[in-house]
């Protein structure tokens, strides 16, 4: 029997205690089960707690924290000080995802297989539908190819192929001028990638590298792209992976979500902050495909509103967009967290 090590898993909610206890309970079905499971509760209500109380879920630590604590990237920096002394591995999950029962035996088997891995992230199979194809398959504009694989792309994709502003970085990893392909365009292969991005929401770390790094509050709230800020950084450092066969589903839960407004300006500012994590001293080149993709992608929020039944969503997440953009003449994100 191989031993594997001693792991702590963090699960950061906000209001969606039916979702959190599904997930719990794929955890209980797990081949390889935590040494711990912290429950860092960022609610205003006491509905997680109590829904928690009256099921029996092992080696579980619950901790609901004050508002000084609240946000996806202070509930984590909160949860990783909590971690019992004994752990090697931190493990991360959305509260909205379901696990296979060999997750954990997966993931923490990559450690042993990549002894140099910083990080190890999981991955989502609900989202995506694949195709094997030949070797020698040649793609259509319309479809994404990557070892064997093959997947139908989408229309923002399809448009900067057409105008050349597709990535010329594998998946997981960031071009230069940002607006790269995130794991979720890594196959089911069961093969595991090297890769310099991880989704926060699926990964995992060694707990020795949180003596130098922990999850910049620039990310308020819901925290989008905070993944990609904090494994940019340890990327620097050492090697990360993603194991395609610890596999989990993702249900995206609606509650806890900021409102389309918000979304839309946290994609552009946001998104700004990591490019310039990636690379803080962009080129021209980089600077304006950078600046062109972000505003294609505006647009093409704007068109939608011709397109989706509900225009009232597409057309605030476009306006928020717009309004990201234009406060970066102004007012640029510092980066005052980066060790």
């Amino acid at each position: 029997m191989i031993l594997l090590p001693p792991f702590s898993l963090i699960i950061c909610t906000y209001m969606r205690p039916e979702p959190l206890l599904n997930l719990l309970k794929s955890v209980q079905e797990q081949t390889l089960y935590p040494d711990e499971i912290l429950i860092v509760d960022g609610s205003p209500d006491n509905k997680t707690e109590l829904l928690l109380k009256i099921n029996n879920i092992e080696k579980l630590k619950y901790f609901c924290v004050e508002e000084k604590d609240r946000g996806l990237t202070r509930q984590r920096n909160y949860g990783i000080s909590k971690v019992n002394i004994d752990s090697e591995i931190v493990c991360f999950l959305d509260d909205d995802v379901v696990l296979d029962n060999k997750y954990f035996e997966s993931l923490l088997d990559t450690y042993r297989v990549f002894p140099d891995a910083l990080g190890v992230g999981g991955y989502i199979d609900n989202e995506t539908k694949w195709e094997k194809v030949d070797e020698n398959y040649i793609p259509s504009i319309k479809e994404f190819c990557f070892d064997g694989w093959k997947r139908k792309d989408g229309s923002r994709f399809v448009l900067r192929k057409k105008l050349n502003l597709d990535s010329d970085c594998p998946p997981g990893f960031s071009p230069r001028f940002s607006h790269g392909r995130s794991v979720g365009f890594l196959p089911p292969s069961n093969k595991t990638y090297q890769v310099e991005q991880l989704m926060g929401g699926v990964s995992s770390f060694k707990k020795s590298i949180f003596k130098t790094f922990s999850f910049s509050t620039y990310f308020e709230g819901y925290g989008l792209y905070e993944d990609a800020d904090f494994s940019l950084r340890v990327a620097k450092q050492g090697n990360l992976y993603l194991n395609t066969a610890a596999s989990l589903s993702h249900y995206h839960a609606p509650s806890g979500r900021p409102n389309h407004y918000k979304y839309g300006k946290m994609v552009v500012r946001n998104g700004w902050y990591v490019w310039r994590i990636k690379n803080p001293n962009p080129k021209f080149t980089d600077r304006f495909k950078w600046n062109a993709i972000t505003i294609l992608l505006t647009a093409i929020r704007f068109s939608n509103v011709l397109t989706e039944s509900n225009k009232k969503v597409p057309l605030t997440e476009a306006l928020g967009r717009t309004v990201g953009l234009w406060s970066l003449f102004f007012n640029k994100p510092k980066n005052t967290h980066e060790k």
